[in-house]
């Protein structure tokens, strides 16, 4: 599922590395909840006020993947994400992950709460927080 044309979306490029790889000769399962995790945080840092970043933290609440095809050693993928509308605390975010012949690796759908730094406590995502994330 891309991004929707309405929704600006923030993509990286990763090269499986031999620390990445399981008994079975690909990417372990781990590597892309990490490269998952990764993006996500990125994605934050690079588009969000620098007020915000230090207000605020995410949390994942859920990580849902669905594996397609496996990345093997030394092979490059790209990240892709992008976000849905906020609800409540919680951001559904969205990333695809594929290798350079355009192909699918993995999706994913994660759920993440935003946490106040000083209370740690879940908030409602400000409108001036999701801003940035929801418009091209």
């Amino acid at each position: 599922m891309p991004p929707p044309a309405d929704r600006p979306s923030f993509s990286q490029t990763v090269v499986a590395q031999p620390a990445d790889i399981d008994e079975l000769g690909h990417v372990s399962n781990i590597v892309y909840v990490r490269w998952i995790q990764d993006i996500a945080t990125a994605h934050w840092r690079a588009v969000a006020r620098p007020e915000d970043i230090a207000a605020f933290v995410w949390v994942v609440t859920r990580h849902e993947i669905d594996y397609a095809r496996a990345t093997l050693e030394g092979e490059t993928v790209t990240l892709t994400t992008w976000v849905g509308t906020p609800r409540g605390a919680r951001f559904d975010r969205y990333v695809e992950i594929t290798g350079a012949d355009g192909k699918l690796r993995a999706s994913a759908t994660t759920v993440w709460a935003l946490v106040d730094a000083a209370t740690r406590r879940a908030l409602r995502v400000p409108a001036e927080v999701a801003a940035p994330f929801l418009t091209v």
